[in-house]
């Protein structure tokens, strides 16, 4: 009886050294940097500093519209606002249909002489 159990022993120590080679295989492939999860980290880590990289860049060039807008909405606004004060100066001036003594549309500089010509 004791010789069968030591058989057992030494069956049960041999499967439990195979399997542990063969998780061990496993894990070797599972973290390889090439094929396995560590790749696939090793690339996303690179993908993330990319990435940080491009939003950062991203950021700047934000900053540098969002002050050139403000200087033209600024702008803008000035022009505006002389637009309206010379919409507003042209409310003084006189109608030009009634302040008009010409019968002729056409603007003359100098009168006609006697034949036409001065």
């Amino acid at each position: 009886m004791m010789m069968i159990a030591d058989i057992l022993l030494v069956a049960g120590a041999l499967g439990a050294g195979f399997y542990c080679f063969v998780l061990s295989r496993r894990l070797r492939r599972f973290t390889d940097l090439e094929k396995g999860v560590g790749g696939a980290v090793a690339v996303l880590s690179a993908q993330v500093d990319d990435l940080i990289k491009t939003l950062n860049q991203a950021q700047m060039t934000a900053k540098t519209s969002v002050g050139t807008l403000d200087e033209v909405s600024t702008r803008a606004e000035a022009a505006g606002q002389r637009l309206e004060l010379l919409v507003a100066s042209l409310h003084d001036l006189p109608d030009p249909v009634t302040t008009q003594t010409s019968d002729s549309p056409f603007f003359v500089r100098r009168p006609a002489g006697p034949k036409g010509h001065q």
